[in-house]
């Protein structure tokens, strides 16, 4: 598996965590902090990570809402590409990881292959758009409310991602 990348932002850290997780579990995987790098990279790459985190009950983070326009100009078509979202599912129960539906919505419009669906299961929250067909656009984490569950979600996303990556 070659040619991957995970993309983020990160205003507290965590999100930057989850990706420095996720890049122990991948090969030949390069990271880059959007608010260094922007969009500048995303071409470059056939098999993409999106990291993003849930702010202000709803709203994307900070660092993409600076890029927004520009990511919104790429062709992700014959890309395949994944989601991680955090959110917090007790404080924002009808909004939870409600930033990663923008995200994906627009990496559909731009032909991505979206891959690396998850159950909504063993989560407990009233409402999210993230979700596609009953289930969450992407890995879906809660560090605040349920971080023992972190690692075995990531284990378990990998090995899915492993068998759509090329």
């Amino acid at each position: 598996m070659k040619n991957i990348a995970i993309f983020y932002a990160s205003s507290t850290g965590k999100t930057k965590f989850i990706a420095n997780e996720l890049s122990i579990h991948l090969e030949e995987l390069k990271e880059y902090n959007i608010q260094v790098t922007g969009t500048e990279y995303m071409r470059d790459y056939s098999n993409i990570i999106f990291g993003i985190s849930t702010w202000d009950g709803g709203s994307i983070q900070e660092d993409w809402k600076e890029i927004w326009d520009e990511f919104c100009e790429i062709d992700f078509s014959n890309k395949n590409v994944a989601i991680f979202g955090l959110g917090d599912q007790k404080k924002y129960p009808d909004k939870f990881v409600a930033a990663m539906k923008p995200l994906y919505d627009q990496l559909k419009s731009a032909g991505a292959n979206v891959i690396g669906f998850t159950s909504t299961e063993d989560y407990n929250f009233k409402y999210s758009d993230a979700i596609e067909d009953g289930q969450f656009v992407g890995l879906v984490l809660d560090l605040e409310n349920q971080s023992e569950l972190t690692t075995s979600r990531i284990e378990d996303w990998v090995k899915s991602l492993k068998k759509d990556f090329i």
